[in-house]
């Protein structure tokens, strides 16, 4: 056994040059880390690797002077094994921690979610499921649901809350104009199909921000700006791509801040449409002077929508 250890560490030792010579002239082939760097070939190859050698030697000593061919080979070829061996099992500790945080990111927008659900209880908005829409849910509402469903899969509850804000109104809306017009007048249709475009405006507005917030679900910016802290240690290209990544995550939130914007608008609109329409008192003869100007506020709102829209196409 003395003889094997002996003969390995010879072997090591003298493998060390070959593998500080590819490692000077590409890193990579000689440091399963990412990113390889020169200084890394030079600690591994000229001072860790031969002091192990060294000690193993030494070690191998007490059993007196005789190494054996297969130590020798063993330890020429060690290098040789060790670098995939380590690069396999970095890889998979780095995949393992990825997966580890994206649980914890997981869990994280459970929980976020889950108190943005309880605060919009307590403050009396219903809550719309996305895998159960209502009994009886027009085709608005499931769009609301499925749009929903989207912002929840993009790990955004905080956008998603807005799903239940203008499901809120819209439903409310609808039983203002209900419990003050008969369904048969024009008056009430007019309103209605008012009402559905504005709420219509903020679907796709919902819509476009679940497919940009799914753009960037898989940045994670923490880790991102942990390695930028380590400058010293990547590339300029490297850099300038992790710089580009944070970039484009506050280019997205600037573009869901102003989607978000045009939603409070519309929530806005259908408030004040169902202040005013609650306020009509039907059985007088200028009863339809506040419905009609609330009607009026909601076209107009609908024009700006359609205009915003074809700006940002």
């Amino acid at each position: 056994m003395m003889g094997f250890l002996q003969g390995f560490a010879y072997g090591l030792f003298l493998s060390c040059l070959p593998w500080l010579i590819i490692g000077m002239i590409e890193p990579r082939l000689a440091v399963p880390v990412d990113p390889p760097t020169r200084w890394q070939v030079l600690l591994r190859y000229w001072l860790i690797i031969p002091f192990i050698a060294f000690i193993l030697w030494a070690t191998s000593l007490f059993g007196g002077f005789g190494p054996t061919l297969g130590g020798w080979v063993a330890g020429l070829l060690a290098i040789f094994v060790a670098i995939p061996a380590e690069r396999g099992l970095r890889g998979w500790l780095r995949r393992r921690a990825e997966r580890r945080r994206e649980a914890e990111r997981e869990a994280a927008a459970a929980r976020e979610r889950a108190a943005l659900e309880r605060k919009a209880r307590e403050a009396g908005l219903a809550i719309l499921d996305p895998e159960q829409p209502p009994v009886g849910a027009d085709e608005l509402v499931r769009a609301l649901c499925q749009t929903k469903g989207d912002l929840l899969k993009a790990r955004r509850p905080d956008l998603a809350s807005q799903v239940d804000r203008i499901y809120t109104r819209y439903t409310h809306v609808n039983e203002v104009l209900e419990g003050k017009f008969d369904a048969r007048e024009l008056t009430f249709e007019r309103s209605l199909n008012l009402v559905r475009e504005v709420s219509w405006t903020a679907v796709d507005n919902l819509n476009t921000m679940a497919s940009v917030a799914r753009g960037v679900r898989g940045v994670d910016v923490e880790n991102v700006r942990g390695r930028l802290s380590r400058q010293a240690q990547m590339t300029d290209e490297e850099r300038q791509a992790l710089e580009r990544r944070l970039e484009l995550v506050e280019e997205t939130e600037t573009r869901l801040r102003e989607l978000g914007a045009r939603n409070e608008a519309a929530i806005t609109a259908l408030d004040d449409a169902a202040v005013a329409v609650s306020a009509v008192s039907t059985d007088r003869p200028r009863a339809s002077v506040a419905a009609n100007q609330a009607l009026e506020d909601l076209r107009q709102f609908v024009e700006k929508a359609h205009h915003y829209g074809r700006q940002g196409e």
